[in-house]
């Protein structure tokens, strides 16, 4: 119970920052979306633009976060060798980037569709290579359990590129119309979406300036034998990471190439827009990761441990089920976030919600073949849970647009975590609670249907009375089985009956 108040503990720190860094990066949604209109295809570009650079964030960190974890916990490793070597690599790799990306600039952004915009292209370039860089030493304060550094520079990027967004698509595009030679300085309209990357580029730049403590008091060695025995370890990692992300982006980089009609950015700007309103539940996973690698490969020295993790699933399950259910009750208020003429995609929340659910499970289900040194079994799940959906956008988006990239992401990470859960019950069993799990799902099914009649035929203040109280009902039964009032923290005594 100790070792899961500690996991509870971190990923309270990690989440809080995550959850806030992404509610307050919400606040560049309505600020995109009001002043890029859906026609303008403005925020199209930007949903495509970041799909690469998820991509390619993955390629140049090569799975050395994970590989880190591992070698840095293993008993015959020297933990500041194994951070060295790493640093030096994905350092190198990185400008390796970028160099190429200048070299061939002309041929790559012709073949990505902004010939007339290349800088759209070598600024995210350098964005993602200084990104990739500051993974390790964001992975090096995982692993050193400073949770409080790492949530500070998460959400001072975030306060920061907020601020300048704020600046260059609010404030001075008005003082413009009334002093458009001094403004001009330092403001230029027809830059429009192309604002949002150059101010990433500033903002992830300035933020490696505070890694100053994470760059020194170290010998830098670079060690080959190492090098090697982690590249061994992490290749499949890599795999399983570009199958990953492909899953998550794959739809909106395929989507240019594969929708023909005219309106094409402005359907990927509406599908970008309302999957947005659908990240708390990849917030959750994420915040949940970043507590949990560490965690589990810390375990990893200990004795078996597989009734916890267990338990860490179902815990998983349980709050990414009441984050669902939050969302969908109060998807009338929710939608604010996003400008009126992006609300037709409001109806491909829950889908993606649900395919963002079913890759938290997976990734729960994946420590398996990590903790046996079997990443190559993840290669395989994700790359067939990327091939199903890659295949279902090219046969259903031509016809069905946007709403075919939700189902599709369902199909692909429903593939990968039934195919993971499977061959891990063989591999490596872990005896999930699978009966209490269901229960939770078929009363958030049966509160869902609930919502749903309630947000089409109740009036909105009625629809959110109504789901507040399933909502309310879903908790009740979480306080009831599995989180008893007098066991919590600091609250629980005055529950408890002497």
């Amino acid at each position: 119970m100790a070792n899961l108040k500690s996991l509870a503990k971190d990923t309270a720190i990690y989440g809080m920052s995550s959850i806030l860094g992404r509610f307050l990066n919400y606040l560049l949604v309505p600020i995109y979306t009001a002043k890029l209109s859906a026609a303008s295809g403005g925020y199209g570009v930007i949903t495509n633009l970041y799909a690469y650079t998820a991509l390619l964030l993955v390629i140049l960190t090569y799975g050395m976060e994970t590989t880190f974890f591992r070698y840095a916990n293993k008993p015959n490793e020297n933990p500041e060798k194994v951070y060295s070597t790493i640093l030096i690599s994905v350092g190198f790799t990185s400008l390796l980037f970028v160099a190429l990306i200048f070299l061939f600039l002309p041929q790559i952004s012709g073949f990505m569709g902004y010939s007339d915009h290349p800088s759209y292209v070598w600024v995210m370039a350098m964005t993602v290579a200084i990104d990739s860089f500051q993974c390790i030493p964001f992975a090096y304060l995982r692993y050193k359990k400073r949770p409080i550094k790492f949530a500070t520079l998460k959400l001072l990027f975030i306060a920061l590129n907020i601020g300048l967004n704020i600046v260059y698509f609010i404030v001075l595009p008005a003082l413009y119309k009334d002093y458009p030679e001094i403004i001009g300085k330092i403001y230029d309209p027809t830059v429009g979406a192309g604002y949002a990357f150059y101010i990433n580029l500033f903002c992830t730049g300035s933020i490696t300036f505070c890694f100053i403590k994470e760059f020194t008091g170290f010998k830098y060695v670079f060690d080959k034998a190492l090098m090697k025995r982690m590249m061994s370890y992490s290749w499949p990692i890599l795999i399983l990471g570009i199958a990953g992300i492909l899953n998550q982006t794959a739809d909106r980089i395929i989507f240019p190439y594969i929708y023909k009609g005219s309106d094409m950015n402005m359907q990927l700007g509406i599908y970008g827009a309302a999957s947005k309103i659908a990240m708390i539940m990849a917030l959750i996973t994420q915040a949940f990761r970043y507590a949990y690698e560490p965690f589990v490969f810390g375990k990893a020295k200990e004795n078996d441990n597989r009734e916890t993790y267990a338990k860490v699933m179902k815990y998983f399950v349980i709050f990414t089920l009441f984050a669902y259910l939050v969302v969908i009750g109060y998807i009338d208020i929710l939608k604010h976030i996003i400008g009126r003429d992006y609300w037709d995609g409001l109806r491909v929340v829950p889908i993606v919600m649900i395919g963002t659910m079913m890759y938290g499970i997976y990734f729960n289900l994946s420590f398996w073949y990590k903790l046996i040194d079997k990443t190559i079994w993840g290669a395989y799940f994700s790359g067939i849970g990327c091939t199903v959906l890659i295949i279902s956008n090219i046969i259903f988006v031509p016809r069905f647009g946007y709403m075919a990239c939700a189902w599709s992401g369902i199909t692909g990470y429903g593939t990968s975590m039934l195919i993971s859960y499977f061959v891990g019950q063989k591999m490596y069993r872990i005896n999930y609670p699978i009966a209490e799990m269901a229960k939770y799902l078929v009363l958030s099914i049966v509160l869902n249907v609930g919502m749903y009649f309630s947000n089409k035929y109740i009036a909105d203040a009625g629809a959110i009375a109504v789901n507040t109280v399933l909502i309310v009902i879903f908790g009740a039964y979480i306080v009831k089985k599995d989180f008893p009032l007098a066991g919590l923290p600091v609250i629980g005594k005055y529950f408890r009956h002497e």
